[in-house]
Protein backbone atom coordinates (compact mmCIF):
# COMPACT_ATOMS: atom_id res chain seq x y z
CA UNK A 1 0.00 0.00 0.00
CA UNK A 2 1.57 3.46 -1.16
CA UNK A 3 1.65 6.30 1.77
CA UNK A 4 -1.37 7.79 0.38
CA UNK A 5 -3.29 4.85 0.64
CA UNK A 6 -2.37 4.53 4.48
CA UNK A 7 -2.80 8.32 5.55
CA UNK A 8 -6.16 7.96 3.96
CA UNK A 9 -7.18 4.84 6.18
CA UNK A 10 -5.82 6.44 9.03
CA UNK A 11 -7.94 9.43 8.57
CA UNK A 12 -10.91 7.13 8.19
CA UNK A 13 -10.61 5.58 11.10
CA UNK A 14 -9.91 8.50 12.61
CA UNK A 15 -13.42 9.95 11.11
CA UNK A 16 -14.95 6.64 12.63
CA UNK A 17 -13.58 7.37 15.91
CA UNK A 18 -15.08 10.75 16.15
CA UNK A 19 -18.64 10.36 14.35
CA UNK A 20 -19.54 7.99 17.16
CA UNK A 21 -18.73 10.59 19.85
CA UNK A 22 -20.44 13.17 17.60
CA UNK A 23 -23.48 10.93 17.39
CA UNK A 24 -23.69 10.41 20.95
CA UNK A 25 -23.20 14.20 22.08
CA UNK A 26 -25.94 14.59 19.20
CA UNK A 27 -27.80 12.03 21.13
CA UNK A 28 -27.80 13.75 24.50
CA UNK A 29 -28.74 17.20 23.43
CA UNK A 30 -31.42 15.72 21.11
CA UNK A 31 -32.97 14.22 24.57
CA UNK A 32 -32.05 17.33 26.50
CA UNK A 33 -34.21 19.56 23.63
CA UNK A 34 -36.88 16.55 23.98
CA UNK A 35 -37.07 16.62 27.65
CA UNK A 36 -36.88 20.63 27.69
CA UNK A 37 -39.38 20.94 24.84
CA UNK A 38 -41.54 18.28 27.01
CA UNK A 39 -40.89 20.55 29.77
CA UNK A 40 -41.81 23.68 27.91
CA UNK A 41 -44.95 21.78 26.66
CA UNK A 42 -46.20 21.14 29.65
CA UNK A 43 -45.93 24.55 30.92
CA UNK A 44 -47.88 25.80 28.30
CA UNK A 45 -50.31 23.43 28.62
CA UNK A 46 -50.60 24.39 32.43
CA UNK A 47 -50.84 27.61 31.76
CA UNK A 48 -53.65 26.82 29.21
CA UNK A 49 -55.61 24.66 31.81
CA UNK A 50 -55.13 27.60 34.69
CA UNK A 51 -56.39 30.52 32.35
CA UNK A 52 -59.24 28.15 31.10
CA UNK A 53 -60.40 27.12 34.69
CA UNK A 54 -60.17 31.20 35.31
CA UNK A 55 -62.53 32.10 32.46
CA UNK A 56 -64.69 29.25 33.37
CA UNK A 57 -64.69 30.63 37.66
CA UNK A 58 -65.45 34.25 35.74
CA UNK A 59 -68.45 32.30 33.55
CA UNK A 60 -70.07 30.95 36.53
CA UNK A 61 -69.71 33.89 38.26
CA UNK A 62 -71.39 35.89 35.17
CA UNK A 63 -73.94 33.45 35.20
CA UNK A 64 -75.01 33.23 38.63
CA UNK A 65 -75.32 37.29 38.29
CA UNK A 66 -77.37 37.34 35.76
CA UNK A 67 -79.70 34.36 36.64
CA UNK A 68 -80.05 36.51 40.29
CA UNK A 69 -80.72 40.09 37.93
CA UNK A 70 -83.15 38.49 36.00
CA UNK A 71 -85.62 36.90 38.99
CA UNK A 72 -85.49 40.51 40.26
CA UNK A 73 -86.10 42.11 36.58
CA UNK A 74 -88.79 39.57 35.79
CA UNK A 75 -90.60 40.36 39.85
CA UNK A 76 -90.09 43.92 38.48
CA UNK A 77 -92.38 44.02 35.80
CA UNK A 78 -95.46 42.75 37.57
CA UNK A 79 -94.78 44.61 40.20
CA UNK A 80 -94.41 47.87 37.86
CA UNK A 81 -97.20 46.87 36.01
CA UNK A 82 -99.56 46.64 39.03
CA UNK A 83 -98.53 49.89 40.31
CA UNK A 84 -101.85 51.58 38.46
CA UNK A 85 -103.88 49.41 40.50
CA UNK A 86 -102.45 50.74 43.58
CA UNK A 87 -102.97 54.30 42.70
CA UNK A 88 -106.57 53.53 41.14
CA UNK A 89 -107.30 52.25 44.73
CA UNK A 90 -105.73 55.57 46.01
CA UNK A 91 -108.53 57.07 44.27
CA UNK A 92 -110.99 55.22 44.92
CA UNK A 93 -111.07 55.35 49.07
CA UNK A 94 -111.20 59.01 49.21
CA UNK A 95 -114.68 59.14 46.74
CA UNK A 96 -116.19 55.93 48.39
CA UNK A 97 -115.66 57.11 52.11
CA UNK A 98 -118.15 60.03 50.45
CA UNK A 99 -120.34 57.48 49.91
CA UNK A 100 -123.00 56.74 52.66
CA UNK A 101 -122.67 53.01 52.34
CA UNK A 102 -119.79 51.99 54.44
CA UNK A 103 -119.42 48.24 54.47
CA UNK A 104 -118.36 48.74 50.76
CA UNK A 105 -115.75 51.38 51.89
CA UNK A 106 -113.95 48.68 54.76
CA UNK A 107 -114.32 45.88 51.64
CA UNK A 108 -112.05 47.78 49.64
CA UNK A 109 -110.35 49.18 52.17
CA UNK A 110 -109.71 45.58 53.40
CA UNK A 111 -108.32 44.71 49.48
CA UNK A 112 -106.28 47.36 49.18
CA UNK A 113 -104.39 46.87 52.15
CA UNK A 114 -103.95 42.97 51.57
CA UNK A 115 -102.51 44.11 48.11
CA UNK A 116 -100.33 46.58 49.44
CA UNK A 117 -99.25 43.97 51.82
CA UNK A 118 -98.57 41.79 48.89
CA UNK A 119 -96.59 44.23 47.19
CA UNK A 120 -94.72 45.37 50.24
CA UNK A 121 -93.56 41.55 50.83
CA UNK A 122 -92.06 41.45 47.38
CA UNK A 123 -89.71 44.26 48.33
CA UNK A 124 -91.41 47.20 47.22
CA UNK A 125 -91.45 50.24 49.13
CA UNK A 126 -92.57 53.74 48.65
CA UNK A 127 -90.20 56.25 47.81
CA UNK A 128 -91.21 58.90 50.64
CA UNK A 129 -91.98 62.74 49.28
CA UNK A 130 -94.15 65.39 50.65
CA UNK A 131 -94.85 68.71 50.19
CA UNK A 132 -92.00 70.95 51.53
CA UNK A 133 -88.92 68.50 50.75
CA UNK A 134 -86.36 69.74 49.24
CA UNK A 135 -86.00 68.95 45.01
CA UNK A 136 -83.73 66.26 44.05
CA UNK A 137 -83.40 65.31 40.68
CA UNK A 138 -82.20 62.08 41.25
CA UNK A 139 -85.06 60.64 42.97
CA UNK A 140 -88.11 63.35 42.08
CA UNK A 141 -89.42 63.97 38.33
CA UNK A 142 -90.53 67.17 38.18
CA UNK A 143 -93.94 67.94 36.04
CA UNK A 144 -93.69 71.48 36.03
CA UNK A 145 -92.41 74.27 38.21
CA UNK A 146 -95.08 77.37 39.49
CA UNK A 147 -94.08 80.24 41.86
CA UNK A 148 -93.60 79.56 45.39
CA UNK A 149 -96.66 80.67 47.40
CA UNK A 150 -93.27 81.56 49.62
CA UNK A 151 -89.92 82.06 49.30
CA UNK A 152 -89.26 79.46 51.85
CA UNK A 153 -91.16 76.91 49.31
CA UNK A 154 -88.48 77.97 46.14
CA UNK A 155 -86.71 74.77 45.13
CA UNK A 156 -89.18 72.39 47.16
CA UNK A 157 -91.88 70.09 46.66
CA UNK A 158 -95.28 71.96 46.06
CA UNK A 159 -97.42 68.93 45.10
CA UNK A 160 -97.48 65.34 44.69
CA UNK A 161 -98.76 64.45 42.04
CA UNK A 162 -97.81 60.32 41.75
CA UNK A 163 -96.25 58.14 44.39
CA UNK A 164 -92.93 57.55 43.40
CA UNK A 165 -91.75 53.29 44.60
CA UNK A 166 -88.48 51.37 44.74
CA UNK A 167 -87.70 47.48 44.77
CA UNK A 168 -85.17 46.88 47.14
CA UNK A 169 -82.64 49.57 46.25
CA UNK A 170 -83.49 51.04 42.49
CA UNK A 171 -86.37 53.58 41.87
CA UNK A 172 -88.65 51.66 39.35
CA UNK A 173 -91.06 54.85 39.72
CA UNK A 174 -89.46 58.16 40.32
CA UNK A 175 -92.33 60.23 42.39
CA UNK A 176 -93.76 63.26 40.21
CA UNK A 177 -93.76 66.40 41.89
CA UNK A 178 -94.58 69.91 41.38
CA UNK A 179 -91.82 72.11 42.49
CA UNK A 180 -92.02 75.80 43.45
CA UNK A 181 -89.88 77.92 41.49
Amino acid sequence: MSDKNKSEDIVDENLEQEVPETQEEQVEVEELSVEEQLKEDLAKEKDKFLRLFAEFENYKKRTSKERMDLFRTAGQEVIVALLPVSDDFDRALPELAKSEDKEMFKGVELIQNKFKQVLKAKGLEEVEAKAGDVFDAEIHDAITQIPAPDKKMKGKIIDVIEKGFKLGDKIIRHPKVVVGN
